[in-house]
């Protein structure tokens, strides 16, 4: 390698980088502003200006709202994700398992309730929002599928406690019960009763 040709793959290294590190000040806003405003009251201008960049440099890394928001919520994500199934799978005892579970995400969600807050409450004004609301539905609906088919239950009784089970781990399930003065095992512990409930109704 020539040493002109050196120079110009250290250019060439040195401009990536400091494009990567204008785009992550850019994400860092953007999850700043979202988490402290909401992406309903967040304009653009306000993520550049926080990110330190002009708007045509902000554009110029996300040509629009759908794509600085994709961005953000892999961020975000990223360091943030759901629990591991692996905290409660390996339990043998159905009750036991789904009561992990409701646990593990619930003291996910009081570690991250400012987030799940405005996303919720901003998720009817702001439209890209809406398909990674969708994306975090079929997961908890996942979830919930999964517990409520280790009760080895068929039919109604099935259907009736992935219902209770996909209510149960949904954010404004914790919220509500959060707000009665519930900690997270108490939490737990009255789905479990729901879900006793359903199986003793129709035993």
């Amino acid at each position: 390698m020539t040493k002109r040709t050196k120079k110009r793959a250290y250019r060439l290294s040195a401009r990536a980088e400091s494009q990567a590190e204008t785009r992550r000040r850019i994400v860092d806003a953007t999850v700043e502003l979202h988490e402290k405003l909401g992406p309903a009251h967040t304009p653009m201008s306000a993520i550049a200006e926080r990110a330190g960049v002009t708007r045509l440099t902000l554009y110029r890394h996300f040509p629009d709202e759908a794509a600085i928001l994709a961005a953000c919520t892999s961020h975000w994500s990223a360091l943030h994700p759901f629990p591991a199934a692996a905290l409660w799978e390996g339990i043998a005892d159905p009750a036991t398992r789904a009561a992990a579970a409701l646990a593990a995400h619930y003291d996910y969600y009081a570690g991250t309730r400012r987030m799940w807050f405005i996303t919720y409450r901003d998720v009817g004004l702001v439209k890209p929002i809406q398909p990674l609301v969708a994306q975090v539905d079929a997961y908890l609906t996942g979830v919930a599928e999964s517990l409520a088919a280790a009760f080895r239950a068929k039919g109604n009784v099935l259907r009736q406690l992935t219902v209770t089970l996909r209510h149960a781990l949904a954010y404004a399930t914790w919220l509500s019960l959060e707000e009665r003065g519930l900690d997270t095992r108490g939490k737990a512990a009255l789905v479990s009763q729901w879900l006793e409930g359903v199986r003793n109704k129709h035993a």
